[in-house]
């Protein structure tokens, strides 16, 4: 289900028992997520997950050096 700004939901997974978890279609599509694709899982002691694309942080990273003059 997509909002109006943007945000998503993409339904409920379950967590398998060696911990792994199925990224729904939908939302690998919207966020062009392909097999082999590094992602990084960021949490919170409030028990919240979120995944990123590697490749965001590397960019992000990337454009903070440059701004800053480091090359």
């Amino acid at each position: 289900m997509k909002s109006p700004d943007g945000r998503y939901i993409f339904g409920v997974v379950k967590v398998g028992e060696k911990g792994q978890i199925v990224i729904p279609k939908e939302a690998r599509d919207v966020c062009n997520i392909k097999p082999g694709d590094s992602l990084v899982a960021f949490g919170d002691e409030n028990q919240n997950i979120a995944l990123v694309k590697a490749e965001r942080l590397t960019d992000f990273a990337q454009a903070i050096l440059q701004a800053e003059g480091v090359k």
